[in-house]
């Protein structure tokens, strides 16, 4: 009985990450960070599908974390980035998530970005 459920969620279970390849790790840390300066990083990703895969949405946990990507389709074996910038208008210790939803996923990625940001006396 184990093996026949195994095989019939196993699908299911690959297909979350099918046709992405992450090139940076999921989650990034910023480090300190001065107060009121923006932080940026680049997550990347290639399409390892045989088609080509839309970035459908990116929703972020709050307002202070900015997500920006193409709207345009990523061919097969192209490398693309979504680009989140933190505001750093708070100061002290901060995790934030970004989800990300490619056309030929069901659930979305988790991406991460942590860090601490300090002011300047």
């Amino acid at each position: 009985m184990k093996y026949i459920l195994l095989l019939f969620v196993l699908p299911f279970l690959l297909q979350v990450e099918e046709g992405i390849e992450w090139i940076t790790p999921i989650e990034h840390d910023f480090g300190d960070i001065l107060h009121k300066e923006p932080a940026e990083f680049h997550f990347e990703f290639k399409n390892t599908s045989s088609d080509s895969i839309l970035i459908d949405n990116v929703r972020t946990t709050c307002g202070c974390t900015t997500p920006d990507w193409t709207w345009d389709p990523i061919p097969p074996d192209s490398i693309s980035q979504i680009k989140v910038v933190f505001d750093a208008k708070k100061t002290g210790y901060f995790k934030k998530k970004i989800k990300v939803y490619f056309s030929n996923q069901r659930k979305g990625t988790t991406l991460k970005i942590k860090g601490y940001v300090e002011t300047l006396d």
